[in-house]
Order: C-alpha cells, then sequence, then structure tokens
C-alpha cells in the first residue's frame, strides 16, 4: 500500500510541478474557453487526457510501444500550441457550443503524447518493480486529482475575473490562449530535436 501511495504522490507531482510547467499550461488552455457551468465537460476531457496519458505510460512501461523521446518532447508544447490556437479559433467564429466530441480527440491524442512523454523517468522508476499495474494505477490517480484541482482553479478563477472584470468571455479567452501561446514558444524552441 505504500507503493501505491507513493506513486499517487509521484502523479500528483509530476502535473503540480511549476518547473515543468507544461502540464498546468495545457490544462489551462484546455479549461480556458469553458464556463463554470461547463465544469462536467472539462472534468471529463481531463479523465480523457488522463486515461490517454496512463495508457501511452502503460505501453512503453510493458514496452508495447516505445517512442523517440527528443519528438515527443518537441510534440508536448505543440500540444498546448494547438489547444490554445483551437481556443482562438473559436473565439474568432463566435461559436457558443463548443464541440466537446473535437475536443475529446484532441485530449486524448495530445494526451498519449504527454505519457509517452514521461515514459523514460517512470520506466526508471518502476526498474525494481515487479507489479507494473499497481503503480500505474497509482499514479493515473495522482494525475487526475491534480488536474481536477488545476481544471476547477482554472474555472474559478476565470468565473471571478469575468464576474469582476466585466470582459466578454471571448476577449478573455483569446486574451490567455494568446498568453498561452507566447508562454509555449520558448519550449518548442529549446525541445525542437536537432
Amino acid at each position: 500500500m505504500q507503493d501505491f501511495i507513493f506513486y499517487v504522490k509521484l502523479g500528483l507531482q509530476h502535473v503540480l510541478d511549476f518547473s515543468a510547467y507544461d502540464h498546468i499550461l495545457f490544462l489551462t488552455a484546455l479549461a480556458v474557453p469553458f464556463t463554470f457551468k461547463q465544469w462536467k465537460a472539462v472534468l471529463v476531457l481531463a479523465t480523457l487526457f488522463t486515461i490517454a496519458h496512463c495508457s501511452s505510460l502503460a505501453l512503453s512501461v510493458y514496452e508495447v510501444l516505445v517512442m523517440d523521446v527528443a519528438w515527443i518532447e518537441f510534440l508536448i508544447p505543440v500540444t498546448i500550441l494547438l489547444t490554445a490556437l483551437f481556443n482562438l479559433s473559436y473565439v474568432k467564429a463566435k461559436k457558443e457550443h463548443k464541440s466537446l466530441f473535437l475536443h475529446g480527440i484532441a485530449t486524448v491524442f495530445f494526451g498519449l503524447i504527454h505519457g509517452f512523454g514521461f515514459s523514460n523517468y517512470f520506466k526508471m522508476l518502476m526498474a525494481e518493480e515487479t507489479d507494473k499495474l499497481s503503480p500505474l494505477l497509482g499514479f493515473a490517480g495522482g494525475i487526475e486529482i491534480s488536474q481536477v484541482l488545476i481544471v476547477v482553479s482554472v474555472l474559478l478563477i476565470s468565473y471571478v475575473f469575468l464576474s469582476i472584470s466585466k470582459v466578454k468571455q471571448p476577449f478573455f479567452v483569446a486574451v490567455a490562449s494568446i498568453l498561452i501561446i507566447f508562454s509555449t514558444i520558448p519550449m518548442l524552441i529549446a525541445t525542437y530535436p536537432a
């Protein structure tokens, strides 16, 4: 049981690590176009991301599919950039109803990429483990808890900001998405495979 809790904590730390803020940036980009009333839809997306993230992690841990780390590290900021651009396309099109299906497909794909990005470190941690399922489940639990915390925080901050400032949501989404894009550019440059 202690090992399980260790991996839950590892999942929490993996997402909430501010020095490696890619997860937080991606989840912010994912949640920012939604209102607080749509919290269930955002939690569904966060759960899809967790499932995909842990699936690719499992594929890598069990040596079913191993990806080139250099390209995966580059694709992680690409997923953040694409999510922010996706948000801008909604603002430009002035669509009031976001396509949960399209968001879901993109989220699953991006979750797979993010999972492969963490797989080498996770495999090193599990080198001595004979039971790989329990650590994977603990890690998935930690990821899910931390993602729910981030998504709910983004929705609450957005709600408070929009209520106090009286800024229209499309403008808020556009500005937040542009800030995310600018935050992602250094990561793209740093991880571009030579």
